[in-house]
């Protein structure tokens, strides 16, 4: 088989945009097919699961994915890299999804039958998307992009064949075992870059692995946030988190910019030859998510109900209570991502202290706010966590940018700082 050389800078840029917009819409388009099928109540069972999912996925992402896009050297070295990501998202995913599916199986109730599916599954759905950052490390995100439009080919017709009122846990089943031939396709394009090298698990174990600090950071951060909501459906109501979980999908395509950004924002970034240019390139991209945030929250506020029962089914009564909110939180989101891109590229291990603070405070508004104003409330206390934390992170850039104005030659290229 004959490797062909890999696409040039605009073409991998343009295949990367899309390889995460086809990886958004699928997820999008999975939860609104969910949502079309399932009752109100089958439908936050549901997004319970997928929440856990989306926990889980985080965390390979953080620990494996996003460390692996940061590797540099010789091309076998990378090569290697990508290998021993591959294995041991396979092999830590088999590990946790059979635990995960061993003890649930015996569980009673809907919840966890759906949750030990879910760990039936895991190591399928996990690995075929870690192939993807391998791609990106590899620069071939075209071939990402293939593998990830026959996960989208091969889902939905898989789920809309269900008929209505299907349960939960079944269409988890359908869900997770579509991905066979996404994973299968993708092995396929990956092997033979990888020919020649060998898999070493144990440098995800020792110590000093970026991605060490990185799950951390997701675990204070986004995950904190999704287990909380997770939280309210356990001990407060499953309604609450089907409302927050409807409103987050509708604002699915932010999403296909922001996961753009920390996926393969810092290959490209590292492209900008001063540091005085890379905060000014991030700057110019805070603005612009956040303006196509606000813009989106208008499209979806004035969307007529019966368009919006279409997408979401019986849950769109509650989830557009919550657009307001919700779009605020986008926005600030959209700025945190960029304070973040800047800072992951300029100096990785400063954005931990505020990750663990604001996240934590941000889990704290959302409870907050439920108690104030049930979950309206909780949406608002999301937006003004989400908020906070931007406006300290670029705070922070400002402050790596002063003590680097010294050194920062435009003619010389930026190497992250050192913490």
């Amino acid at each position: 088989m004959t490797v062909r050389p890999a696409p040039g800078a605009k073409t991998a840029i343009v295949c990367s945009v899309l390889d995460q917009g086809v990886a958004a819409l699928t997820n999008i388009l999975v939860l609104v097919v969910a949502a079309r099928l399932s009752s109100a109540a089958g439908f936050s069972v549901f997004s319970m699961v997928y929440t856990v999912f989306s926990v889980l996925l985080g965390v390979s992402v953080s620990y494996v994915g996003q460390a692996l896009v940061l590797e540099r050297g010789e091309a076998a070295s990378v090569a290697a890299a990508c290998r021993s990501a591959a294995s041991f998202v396979a092999v830590a995913s088999a590990v946790a999804g059979g635990a995960m599916a061993a003890v649930l199986a015996f569980v009673p109730g809907e919840t966890a039958w759906a949750l030990a599916v879910l760990g039936m599954v895991l190591p399928l759905v996990l690995t075929q998307d870690g192939l993807r950052y391998c791609f990106s490390t590899l620069r071939l995100p075209h071939l990402a992009l293939t593998s990830d439009v026959l996960r989208l080919a091969v889902a939905l017709p898989a789920l809309a064949l269900q008929p209505h009122g299907t349960g939960p846990a079944r269409l988890v089943a359908v869900w997770g075992l579509s991905a066979v031939p996404a994973l299968l396709v993708g092995a396929a394009l990956l092997a033979p870059r990888l020919r020649g090298t060998r898999a070493d698990l144990r440098r995800f174990v020792r110590r000093g692995h970026l991605g060490q600090r990185f799950v951390v950071e997701y675990g204070v951060g986004n995950a904190s946030s999704q287990l909380a909501v997770v939280g309210l459906g356990v001990f407060a109501s499953q309604l609450a988190v089907g409302a927050l979980r409807g409103t987050t999908t509708l604002f699915g395509p932010m999403n296909v910019l922001f996961n753009s950004a920390t996926a393969f924002g810092p290959p490209l970034l590292g492209r900008v030859p001063s540091m005085r240019g890379q905060v000014r390139a991030t700057a110019v991209l805070a603005a612009v998510l956040a303006g196509v945030a606000a813009g989106w929250t208008a499209v979806l506020m004035a969307l007529p109900d019966r368009a919006g029962r279409e997408l979401l089914g019986e849950t769109w009564s509650a989830a557009s209570r919550l657009l307001p909110a919700t779009g605020t939180q986008y926005a600030a989101i959209a700025a945190g991502t960029s304070a973040l891109l800047t800072l992951r590229v300029l100096r990785p291990k400063a954005t931990l202290p505020i990750q663990v603070v604001f996240s934590l405070a941000s889990v704290g508004f959302m409870i907050g706010g439920y108690a104030l104003g049930g979950v309206l409330g909780a949406a608002w206390g999301l937006a003004l966590g989400s908020t906070l934390k931007a406006l300290v992170l670029w705070g922070r850039v400002a402050v790596v940018r002063r003590e680097s104005a010294p050194a920062d030659d435009p003619g010389t290229r930026t190497e992250p700082a050192p913490a």
